[in-house]
């Protein structure tokens, strides 16, 4: 007698793959910044909701504060300045894959470089323009320093960039900090003391009296310098050689060595040029805004210039209506409540920005 054996074929097993997506249509790589955003207000609102408050209520109160009157257009142009300025510097970075995540620190050496000069070495009767030209140069060559070296390290050393440009951000806090509390300190608190006249960046209500419409507008004229240096940028990332240079090292950097192209020399360049940025972002906030330098001047301008460049993608031009976005941001999180919502939105389109822009570029495939 003789006994069959039936065998159970083994269950098919499913093998998730993730292929990058050979072309985007032109609609949707123009359109998918506006669909993240709306996706990330959609995602913040739902959040709003489970803590109890109202997103529309919360959005429109947050969007009057912003751009309701001319004096909240200030305000947030005020908090968009030095988030062009850094977003810049950090989209700079990210055209060649190096991954700057240390703007902060590098915008407050900026502003400890700018304060110095103002404080000590050019004399106070200097005319606003030459001391508001050496401060900024001051401030880009901080941030440039602060820059330099993790690009010397990663450009000699392959070391990460992320790494070192993060850890030298609490550097620079530990120093901002020791000369505010210490000898530059104005009577043992956290701020130095206040800049001579020639170093305040000018506002448009010291205009009020050719223009009365800009009495009492405290936005100030680095908005301009941000926006001239947005179009520079724009000029020299798709018009100049130096810029297919930098888009090409970072796409292939085998390649782009093989063409002829140094690695080592533009590392490190355009490592000094993102973190010269930040520091001239710095150099603004504390000649515009504060007209001093203290412990905390900065709400996180060099981290929100992050999501500011991938949101962005990059474009230096797109860079001046995300930054006003955030600035709305900043400008209506202050006063709206529960407290955080700001950066509890920030979170949310940063998490929702970097999530759908790799659904955008890759796709899932499921299969047996």
């Amino acid at each position: 007698m003789t006994t069959q054996t039936t065998t159970t074929p083994a269950p098919a097993k499913l093998r998730i793959r993730v292929e990058r997506r050979l072309e985007q249509p032109r609609w949707l790589r123009i359109l998918s910044p506006f669909i993240l955003v709306a996706a990330a207000l959609v995602v913040g609102g739902a959040l709003l909701s489970l803590i109890g408050a109202n997103p529309l209520i919360v959005y429109r109160e947050m969007l009057e504060l912003a751009y309701g009157s001319l004096y909240g257009w200030s305000d947030t142009t005020i908090k968009a300045t030095p988030l062009i300025l850094a977003g810049l510097g950090v989209a700079a970075a990210f055209r060649m894959r190096l991954w700057n995540i240390g703007a902060e620190g590098q915008l407050f050496i900026g502003a400890f470089c700018a304060t110095g000069v103002a404080l000590f070495v050019m004399p106070k009767e200097t005319p606003a323009a030459l001391m508001l030209l050496a401060m900024a140069l001051a401030g880009f060559a901080g941030g440039a320093l602060w820059g330099f070296v993790p690009g010397l390290l990663k450009a000699k050393l392959n070391i990460n960039e992320i790494i070192t440009t993060l850890m030298l951000t609490y550097v620079a806090f530990s120093w901002n900090n020791f000369f505010v509390y210490g000898p530059w300190s104005e009577r043992g608190f956290g701020l130095t003391p206040q800049f001579p006249k020639g170093a305040w960046m000018p506002r448009f209500t010291d205009f009020a009296s050719q223009f009365p419409v800009v009495r009492g507008v405290t936005a100030h004229f680095g908005i301009f310098v941000a926006i001239v240096l947005a179009i520079v940028f724009w000029f020299v990332w798709r018009r100049s050689k130096w810029g297919f240079e930098v888009k090409a090292i970072g796409d292939n950097p085998r390649a782009a060595r093989y063409a002829g192209m140094s690695l080592t020399r533009n590392i490190i360049l355009v490592m000094m040029i993102s973190g010269g940025m930040a520091g001239l972002a710095g150099m603004v906030e504390v000649s515009g805004v504060v007209h001093r330098l203290q412990e905390r001047f900065s709400p996180g301008y060099g981290y929100t210039a992050i999501i500011i460049a991938w949101l962005a993608k990059l474009n230096p031009i797109a860079i001046i209506p995300v930054s006003y976005l955030f600035g709305a941001l900043l400008v209506g999180g202050d006063v709206i409540q529960p407290a955080g919502i700001a950066k509890m939105l920030q979170g949310v389109i940063l998490f929702v920005v970097v999530g759908g822009e790799l659904l955008l570029q890759y796709r899932i495939k499921i299969e047996r």
